[in-house]
């Protein structure tokens, strides 16, 4: 496992981080202030910044770790420790799934943001979606010791929440190509999906 783990953080590990940081930057208003919420180290976060030297991002964690890129804060994972409107944007990469109840987060996303919710995540479509997915979470986080109860949604299930929440998605970006050939013939596909959401109402 240990090769095979060496191996994937040189060949994908960094390729997708490098990629989901340049994407991710292309969605954010010009000297926007952001948190992130489930940030990890902020590896990301640090390369967003290299990108956009405008923005200024903070994160929140369930578990902080040792060293991180950007400050970060502890959090119970439910309320987000901030008043709102506090933040032009809140950001979630690949996080909303590792929650039981996704929709409550968003929620608390979208009391907290001022412009947008930011959100990385997944869909449960297509053929084998459910069981890839689930290898590649486990695969990228078990060792963390990160929450893994394997909450994914399909688009319909996203679209309702998003409905029941006010929010509308300004983007919706399916076709990443986050891995290298010819792994994103599996790994790929539309199982990944940025989305900007703004509110329906003010």
């Amino acid at each position: 496992m240990s090769i095979v783990k060496t191996m994937h953080d040189r060949l994908v590990y960094s390729r997708r981080m490098h990629l989901l940081a340049e994407m991710m930057s292309r969605e954010l208003p010009r000297q926007a202030t952001i948190l992130d919420v489930g940030c990890g180290d902020g590896k990301i976060d640090a390369l967003i910044t290299h990108e956009r030297p405008d923005v200024v991002i903070q994160g929140i964690d369930v578990l902080v770790r040792p060293q991180t890129h950007i400050p970060v804060t502890a959090f119970d994972g439910k309320t987000i420790p901030h008043p709102d409107g506090s933040f032009d944007v809140v950001m979630f990469i690949d996080v909303l799934h590792h929650c039981l109840h996704p929709e409550l987060l968003l929620a608390e996303a979208t009391r907290v943001a001022k412009k947008a919710v930011l959100l990385k995540d997944h869909t449960r479509d297509g053929l084998l979606a459910g069981p890839t997915l689930r290898f590649m979470d486990w695969f990228g986080n078990a060792h963390h010791g990160v929450s893994l109860p394997y909450n994914y949604w399909s688009r319909s299930q996203w679209n309702n929440c998003l409905r029941d929440l006010g929010l509308k998605a300004d983007q919706w970006r399916d076709r990443l190509g986050l891995y290298p050939w010819p792994a994103t013939w599996l790994f790929d596909r539309k199982l990944h999906f940025i989305a900007s959401l703004e509110r329906t109402t003010t």
